[in-house]
């Protein structure tokens, strides 16, 4: 009887449970700057947020009335940007696009405060071709077709890349989908053909591929946040922190979030139209 009193009692203390709400307070909002400026002028445009509380339930706020520019260091021009109502963002005021080889400044003027940040426009790869083959299920990859990229990186350093998958006008962007790599293995990864195992496809999809050459500190950061995404708050994962940017607050005490991205940017567009 005894023995039966201790069970009940350990039986009683798992089933108590009470749910706590962690007070985070309320800490000062941070602009978020997405920043995205390449030699293909329907890809840029920039993208400024604030942070917002943990439990708070609204939608993100938009800053609207930000001062905006890139200016080109090589060349000595400035491109503005103008905030566009119906798409939430900025986009440049006349449909301006990198200049491959030049070198950009980042200039944001936003409640007294200036961010700033830099980067080139450097050559992109060579991207020849794209193949695809049909795979039965396998242990750890589903049925259907995998693409094949075929090219070549000529580049002896600064080989830094995201590939950007569009699959019927939906960029994949889950957190499965953020594919990047450098050259730490080598940079022939597209000499003899690189598979792309972690994306099957259907016939009749049609598939965009956006090779992108970064520059190290945008590499990081976008490496830094696939990490934040894969971070289950777990016994053993480490505490979760912002990636790190690459805009300053130069004028000012304010911090800031987000990052600035320029690169050439190939691109190419296959349809699955089933094997032969």
């Amino acid at each position: 009887m005894k023995k039966l009193g201790i069970i009940v009692s350990l039986v009683s203390l798992l089933s108590c449970q009470e749910e706590v709400a962690l007070d985070f307070g309320n800490t000062p909002k941070k602009p978020v700057i997405e920043a995205i400026w390449t030699d293909d002028a329907s890809e840029n445009q920039i993208k400024i947020t604030f942070t917002r509380d943990y439990y708070d339930t609204l939608d993100n706020e938009i800053a609207k009335n930000a001062s905006v520019s890139i200016m080109d260091n090589t060349s000595g021009e400035t491109v503005d940007f103008m905030f566009v109502e119906e798409l939430g963002y900025y986009l440049p005021s006349e449909n301006q696009e990198a200049v491959i080889g030049h070198q950009y400044s980042l200039q944001i003027l936003l409640d007294g405060n200036e961010y700033t940040s830099e980067g080139i426009t450097q050559e992109p790869p060579i991207l020849d071709s794209i193949t695809y083959v049909f795979e039965e299920e396998r242990f750890f990859a589903d049925e259907g077709y995998f693409l094949t990229l075929y090219g070549k990186i000529p580049f002896d350093d600064g080989n830094f890349y995201r590939l950007l998958i569009t699959k019927n006008d939906t960029l994949l962007n889950s957190s499965n989908d953020y594919f990047l790599f450098d050259d730490t293995f080598g940079n022939d990864i597209l000499d003899n053909g690189f598979v792309l195992n972690g994306f099957a496809f259907e016939e009749k999809d049609k598939v965009k591929l956006q090779l992108i050459r970064l520059n190290e500190n945008a590499y990081d950061y976008l490496n830094q946040f696939v990490s934040l995404l894969f971070n289950d708050g777990g016994l053993f994962s480490p505490p979760p922190e912002n990636p790190k940017s690459n805009i300053v607050a130069s004028n000012g005490d304010g911090q800031v979030l987000g990052y600035f991205m320029t690169g050439s940017l190939i691109s190419k567009t296959i349809t699955i139209e089933g094997e032969e």
